[in-house]
């Protein structure tokens, strides 16, 4: 099961329908809080996650989900710049400019 956790609508009903058509099951939070909770409550195989959100920014997302989920796969899925020290904190990072040709793809890479 794939957790997608992003501030912005329109990227979560893409990876929704990106991961699902693949045949993978999709739970989507748009705030880190929701997303956070919806770790401590379930275990995923792997957690999509958005660098620039309000509140709480990937890096301490990724941390607090280390914490409760350290087995998951954390990857980094962002329009901005990510730091150093974030990368790694997490399995893999895409651009989102490289969305179409990298995400599918090191999803299933990591995952199988």
């Amino acid at each position: 099961m794939l957790l997608c956790i992003d501030d912005s609508r329109a990227i979560l009903e893409y990876e929704k329908a990106l991961f699902e058509r693949s045949g993978y099951i999709v739970i989507t939070a748009s705030s880190p809080q929701q997303g956070l909770k919806l770790a401590q409550m379930t275990s995923f195989d792997a957690v999509l996650l958005d660098y620039q959100m309000p509140e709480m920014n990937g890096h301490q997302l990724a941390l607090e989900i280390r914490r409760v989920q350290p087995e998951t796969l954390v990857i980094m899925f962002s329009g901005s710049e990510i730091p150093e020290e974030t990368l790694k904190l997490v399995d893999a990072a895409i651009p989102k400019m490289e969305a179409a040709s990298e995400l599918l793809s090191t999803v299933d890479r990591l995952w199988n």
